[in-house]
Order: structure tokens, then sequence, then C-alpha cells
């Protein structure tokens, strides 16, 4: 699959995203670096989005390059965050996934469940208060 055009992120659906990020309660990124260069982040924020459940649930985006998928730094990335909301009182989390993503099963190993599905996607949510430090 090749790679979208890089407008596709002004794309209202996905500049949600990062349209004045920082200016929100739950707006929080992570980023994993090697050799001073950002491989990957994690970042949360309460919005319309895909995997929204309510205006109290923040909900995680997550991207690492290809090169570095398959070595444990995507789910480093989630715990950390995960740990982050729940110090700074939320309840829980929230994402949308493609059914068919192989990320699905990391999403779980950090806590994430199944709430709600459609033809495509799964709505999952992760319980903070049942994390373990």
């Amino acid at each position: 699959m090749e790679p979208q055009n890089r407008t596709i992120v002004e794309q209202p659906e996905l500049s949600l995203y990062y349209k004045d990020f920082g200016s929100g309660k739950a707006d929080y990124c992570i980023v994993a670096e090697d050799a001073g260069k950002v491989i990957g982040a994690v970042w949360t924020r309460i919005m319309d989005d895909y995997g929204h459940v309510d205006d109290d649930t923040p909900s995680f985006a997550i991207s690492l390059y290809k090169e570095y998928r398959g070595q444990g730094i995507g789910t480093q990335l989630m715990k950390r965050m995960l740990k982050h909301l729940k110090k700074y009182g939320f309840e829980k989390a929230s994402l949308a996934v493609q059914k068919a993503n192989y990320a699905v099963r990391m999403y779980e190993k950090v806590g994430f469940k199944v709430i709600d599905d459609n033809d495509e996607e799964y709505i999952m949510i992760c319980s903070l208060q049942e994390l373990t430090d």
C-alpha cells in the first residue's frame, strides 16, 4: 500500500487530531526517539473522532515509522501515556482501530477492551483504575 499524499491531513476528520493541539485538558504527546530522530509518537485529546465515547475521555492516536514496528516501542508508548492519564485523574481512555489491524492485540495487551464495533472498526476502552503501576 502506497503512503497517502500529505495533504490528506488537512481533511476535517483528520485535522482534529492536531489543530490547536495543546489547548485541551487531555492534549498530551509522548515521542520515541532513536539517535535524535523522532521515530514514533502517541498522543491523546478529547475530540469527536472515531473512538469518541464521551466528553471526559481522551482518545488515543499512535504512529511509528514502519521500520520501528514490532519491537515493543508502541507498547511502551501506550503504557506510559496510560500511566500519565491516570496520574492526571482521567478514568478511562478510548480508541478506534480497524478490525484487520495487527495492533488490536497490542491494545488488548496494554488493557483496552472492545466495547462496540461496526463493519470495519472496534471501539475500545481502557479503564485506568484497573491499571497496575
